[in-house]
């Protein structure tokens, strides 16, 4: 790695860093309190290209790599638009990957040029109720219609942005029973077809700008080209897009607490308690300090691992460590702003409990931080399996 300052990774956050200036943490309050998708910064990042950053360029995409966009989802979270930002756009610039890599070309020609613009708005589903961690168990199902299509039913929850999406990236069982290993799991990139499937948004502690949400699938049509790669290898596809999303949650879990750290560091030097400024006390500089370190510490794993992936180097143990660090360094980071404003920081108008709400999510999402030592532990140290 080469740590000389890049200009081309100082002009994108500098552009994007002016985009979201453009949208306060007042506009982010009011779009969670109501429950609001962000429309107008979602058109603004559509207007300068950033959803397509790292779609391929003979799609109409940027061409760049999990380092570029990684910048740019960092820069949206440290504006102060934490995943209420990031989510609204990161399915459509990051979603596809599997299309990209494995999709054939009908898929490609008509999704990725409509991607790249910000005119497609893509879901991604493959939680289930009962199976959650444990993707073998899926029991959502697609079975062949006899015309070279299938047909698909079944259940499936967090599925973010379905209320907006027209497509939706879809791992439904073709062969095999639950439980059986993760062969027999195919990939799809299905329509939201209203007619077939009911949506219903999850209440949920935060991120309430995106709905989450369940969605049931009822007899379903998909046609034949729509399967992505390989019938019975679809978790195999999927997996390939797993080091980039826990590279890309980790950016922004930084820039969560980034974003946290800033609002905490302002208030400690205005607020005077017993006549001097409260970030005076080493009881509140210090973790601050401390919190500011950890951040800088997630962030150059989460760059290292961007680099060995967009250099075609094994990346699992730098991503998931990455993910790990970004999400524990963004939930002390909150905490503690909150603690520094004290009472003052469970008030709505001082925004560090919606940072608050937001870091803790990092430490479940998108994989928990318990299975992400799970994996360190069996796939690096070589340590037996314990589930």
């Amino acid at each position: 790695m080469d740590f000389t300052p890049n200009p081309d990774h100082e002009a994108i956050a500098d552009a994007v860093d002016r985009v979201c200036a453009q949208y306060d943490d007042t506009y982010w309050m009011d779009k969670d309190e109501k429950h609001e998708f962000p429309w107008e910064f979602y058109k603004s990042m559509a207007d300068g290209g950033w959803l397509g950053i790292v779609i391929p360029e003979e799609y109409g995409g940027g061409g760049q790599g999990i380092t570029e966009g990684a910048i740019v989802l960092n820069r949206i979270a440290a504006s102060g638009a934490g995943m209420n930002g990031c989510t609204a756009l990161h399915l459509t610039m990051f979603g596809l990957n599997p299309v990209v890599k494995f999709g054939n070309d009908q898929l490609k020609s008509t999704f990725l040029p409509r991607a790249a613009t910000g005119d497609l708005h893509v879901a991604f589903g493959v939680t289930e109720p009962d199976a959650g961690t444990d993707t073998s168990r899926i029991t959502t199902r697609a079975v062949e219609d006899g015309m070279g299509g299938w047909i698909v039913s079944g259940r499936k929850i967090w599925t973010s942005k379905a209320l907006e999406s027209e497509v939706v990236l879809l791992l439904v069982r073709t062969d095999g029973e639950p439980g059986q290993g993760f062969g027999g799991l195919t990939l799809f990139l299905a329509d939201l077809d209203r007619d077939y499937c009911d949506i219903r948004p999850i209440p949920k502690v935060g991120r309430n700008a995106v709905a989450s949400c369940e969605v049931f699938y009822d007899e379903m049509p998909v046609e034949g080209w729509r399967m992505v790669g390989e019938r019975g290898k679809g978790f195999h596809h999927i997996l390939h897009g797993l080091n980039p999303e826990r590279i890309l949650l980790a950016n922004v879990a930084c820039g969560i607490g980034e974003a946290a750290i800033r609002r905490a560091v302002n208030y400690a030097n205005e607020r005077s308690v017993f006549g001097r400024l409260i970030g005076a006390n080493q009881a509140i500089s210090h973790p601050l300090a401390q919190a500011h370190m950890q951040l800088k510490a997630a962030m150059q794993m989460a760059a290292l691992a961007a680099w060995r992936y967009d250099n075609g180097l094994e990346c699992g143990e730098q991503a998931n460590t990455a993910k790990y660090l970004a999400a524990e360094a963004s939930y002390f980071a909150a905490d503690q702003a909150l603690q520094t404003h004290g009472g003052l920081g469970y008030a709505s108008e001082y925004h560090v409990e919606r940072y608050w709400r937001e870091a803790r999510l990092q430490r479940i999402a998108p994989v928990s931080q318990e299975m992400t030592c799970n994996f360190i532990a069996q796939n690096v140290l070589g340590l037996p399996r314990s589930y």
